[in-house]
């Protein structure tokens, strides 16, 4: 994929107020660490996660995605009314039908004349609505488009911690559930336009690819729990390891179309094991990296822009830097873009 005139003109992030942190979520944990003789600690000690935010409970994933698309149309020079291509990319929907995209339109107030939709990819969502905007501003069908996504992890979090506390489960058992309690909420919305519609500075979206690696779709899955929790199992050890494998594939991939010299890597926020093996098998400067992870968790599909949204607005991020988001999923699917911001 290559783009020329397609440019990120805002770029903006809505997060919940309320914080829950690895100590607290380990203290409601508590009866299953006295059982299974647990160090307490353990959650920050292994994923280097010290917080993650949650929003209200009754929060739709539609609501969360329209504040962070109403942010960032406040810091855009396009108007609402320019928008003809509106997308939710979250994992988190609001239900099977309507598209949740729906909801968070007229929440907005956008027009009627936009076209919309969902997709869905775990969290890679958010950078695959990115190549999907990017190509309809530069084959000249679309000139504008807002891009959403709002990811609510409290249905996942609160039903882990009643498995993990009702059943009788060992040590092995409760392994494939320890990647939930690193999840967090977040929201994160981008206007994407031609370059003709920007004032200012031009943040260029000049292109990646993507790679897939299906065999390994059943590492990581998730699906409904009744009518208003999430159930999700991972084998953290395999996924890391062939999620690294896939990345070194695109990796190579991506520094032939695009060259090798960039100035920062924003990666999925997975946690700090995950990190270091990504920037190690990669042969990346760690010290060009910028993460979230600490606070926010793993956000789904809006850790990654959420996370250069924070780099930009803490100057890690300077004007003319070149900049590759390293998305990784679980499917597995990984897709690599580079920015000229």
């Amino acid at each position: 994929m290559k783009f020329a005139h397609v440019c990120i003109e805002a770029l903006a992030v809505s997060l919940p107020d309320e914080v829950w942190t690895s100590s607290e979520v380990e203290e409601r944990l508590r009866p299953l660490y006295e059982r299974l003789h647990l160090p307490t600690g353990r959650l920050e000690l292994m994923t280097g996660i010290r917080e993650r935010r949650v929003w209200p409970v009754g929060t739709r994933p539609s609501t969360a995605s329209a504040l962070a698309g109403r942010a960032a149309l406040a810091k855009s020079a396009v108007r609402a009314d320019q928008i003809e291509l509106f997308i939710h990319a979250a994992v988190s929907r609001d239900m099977l039908e309507p598209a949740t995209a729906a909801f968070a339109h007229r929440q907005i107030g956008l027009p009627a004349s936009a076209q919309i939709f969902d997709i869905s990819n775990a969290c890679l969502g958010f950078l695959n609505a990115l190549t999907v905007a990017a190509g309809l501003i530069e084959s000249g069908q679309i000139r504008c488009a807002l891009i959403v996504a709002g990811e609510n992890s409290r249905p996942l979090v609160e039903q882990t911690l009643r498995t993990l506390l009702g059943g009788n489960l060992n040590r092995n058992e409760i392994k494939p559930y320890f990647a939930n309690l690193t999840i967090g909420s977040g929201a994160v919305g981008a206007v994407v336009c031609h370059e003709s519609l920007v004032r200012g500075r031009a943040h260029r979206l000049l292109g990646g690819v993507a790679r897939a690696a299906t065999q390994h779709s059943d590492l990581c899955q998730g699906d409904t729990h009744g009518a208003e929790a999430l159930a999700m199992q991972t084998d953290s050890e395999q996924l890391l390891l062939a999620g690294v494998n896939l990345a070194r594939e695109a990796w190579a991939l991506f520094t032939a179309e695009q060259g090798p010299g960039f100035d920062r890597y924003i990666c999925h926020q997975v946690g700090s094991v995950h990190r270091r093996k990504l920037y190690e098998t990669l042969g990346l400067d760690l010290a060009k990296d910028h993460s979230t992870f600490a606070t926010l968790g793993n956000t789904g599909s809006v850790a990654l822009p959420a996370t250069l949204a924070d780099a930009v607005d803490a100057g890690a991020i300077q004007e003319g830097n070149r900049v590759a988001l390293l998305g990784i999923g679980s499917g597995l699917n990984c897709l690599m873009l580079a920015l000229e911001w």
